[in-house]
């Protein structure tokens, strides 16, 4: 059914009757829609599910957007991204055009639905604006980093979820915690590759993260269990473009100290406790969506 929720997000960026949108909207990378599927797993394939499904992805384009500009990126899952091809006003104004489509079309689903829907856009804002605050030092806080991935990345898969019990008529509370928890995992995830993967697979330069001045998670860990020499080393790499010296420095001390094993427990754990709470609902069907949160390689 993710070829309905394709269809419907043409349907919803023509009515725009704007050829530009329509033209920009096109060259845009769609993803695995993981959001779009979390929906229709939960809810099944009404028409309002399928909307909902459509504006979320629409909402998540939109966030993306605005993080491609904010991060100066070039690319976006191996292509140029839509700032490098038409420039940051554009990306801007397309990512605000799908985001007032997408709140536009929520008033014809329900109340409760916008409502859930809406203020995860406030949250992912918050998170979006936190992420940038804290690029301009070097992090050893885990709970502020936590608390900014719910914010920009597990607040709208969170509201998936809940917003898909509540079409459903089941309680949007246990589901909500799931999609916390697979949100927080996948942005873990994500940090993650930033260090794993080459930049073909990425569709960015490896270790990008730690250049654009984010702290995630691997480095907070790293630099707790780093000697006074090494904290001072890591800290003063952060948000410096990294020779092959330094990459390779900072990749040795991920793997002598077991970093990224350590961070791939901590998702595994939260997805572990994401599918037996929904096992304990007799959802065992979301196990598949769960995984392939946390088993992914881009």
């Amino acid at each position: 059914m993710l070829s309905a929720v394709e269809r419907k997000i043409e349907q919803f960026v023509t009515a725009l009757n704007d050829k530009e949108v329509i033209s920009l909207y096109a060259k845009l990378p769609h993803g695995k829609r993981l959001r779009a599927k979390l929906i229709l797993k939960i809810a099944g394939t009404s028409l309002s599910a399928v909307k909902t499904a459509a504006i979320v992805e629409m909402i998540h384009a939109a966030s993306l957007l605005h993080d491609d500009v904010l991060d100066d990126a070039d690319t976006r899952r191996s292509q140029p991204s839509l700032n490098a091809l038409y420039g940051n006003k554009t990306a801007i104004m397309l990512g605000d055009i799908l985001y007032s489509k997408g709140f536009f079309e929520l008033n014809n689903i329900s109340a409760e639905v916008a409502k859930i829907v809406s203020n995860a856009v406030t949250q992912l804002s918050l998170g979006e604006l936190k992420d940038v605050s804290l690029s301009r030092r070097f992090n050893t806080d885990k709970e502020i980093y936590l608390e900014m991935i719910y914010q920009k990345t597990a607040s709208l898969i969170e509201a998936s979820a809940g917003a898909a019990a509540v079409l459903a008529g089941k309680p949007k509370e246990p589901y909500m915690t799931y999609g916390r928890n697979l949100g927080l995992a996948f942005q873990m995830i994500d940090d993650m590759l930033d260090i794993t993967s080459d930049a073909v697979t990425l569709g960015k330069p490896a270790l990008h993260d730690f250049v654009e001045g984010k702290t995630t998670l691997p480095y907070i860990y790293l630099y707790d269990v780093l000697d006074t020499a090494g904290k001072e080393r890591l800290a003063s790499l952060h948000g410096r473009v990294l020779d092959t010296d330094a990459q390779n420095w900072i990749k040795v001390h991920m793997e002598e100290k077991q970093i990224l094993l350590k961070c791939y427990a901590q998702a595994k754990e939260l997805i572990e406790e994401a599918v037996e709470l929904m096992n304990s609902h007799g959802e065992t069907s979301l196990s598949d969506i769960a995984l392939e949160m946390i088993e992914r390689d881009f």
